[in-house]
């Protein structure tokens, strides 16, 4: 099996049976987003302690296999995470996404088999919608996100 199908097995795993997709009902922090070109929409929910720490994270939406893929990816990678660690990894996939070489893959692990978009760039913004809420969660921006 080479790299790319490990990555597109990883896609269709997440996407099929998606982590942590589920309502906080304590959540600390909440954001909704939209990707109006595929009509993907997430509404993602924190629950951060007094130390900045990620205690749980859980996402709910819908649209298509890359977005749901990325979220649940996203979501498992973040889970535990400092607010600054979580920036940190957007600021990895946003360079993986748009093909800026300083990309720190070592550290995206799994959330690495969304690379393959890059070569899509309408599936670019499937991929990186969950990223830009999650942003505005931790930011705690009231106005819904748009990747438009």
């Amino acid at each position: 099996m080479d790299l790319k199908d490990l990555y597109q097995d990883i896609i269709v795993d997440h996407n099929r049976s998606p982590r942590n997709f589920r309502r906080l009902a304590d959540a600390s922090h909440q954001a909704e987003g939209f990707n109006p070109l595929c009509g993907d929409k997430l509404n993602l929910y924190l629950d951060i302690d007094d130390g900045g720490r990620i205690r749980d994270i859980g996402f709910e939406g819908s649209g298509c296999a890359i977005s749901i893929a990325s979220a649940s990816l996203m979501t498992d990678a973040i889970k535990g995470a400092t607010e600054k660690e979580a920036h940190r990894f957007f600021e990895a996939m946003h360079d993986m996404l748009t093909g800026d070489a300083a990309a720190d893959v070592e550290m995206l692990g799994k959330l690495a088999a969304v690379a393959g978009v890059r070569a899509f760039p309408s599936r670019v913004k499937c991929a990186s919608l969950c990223w830009h809420t999650l942003n505005a969660a931790l930011d705690e921006t009231p106005a819904a996100v748009s990747t438009e």
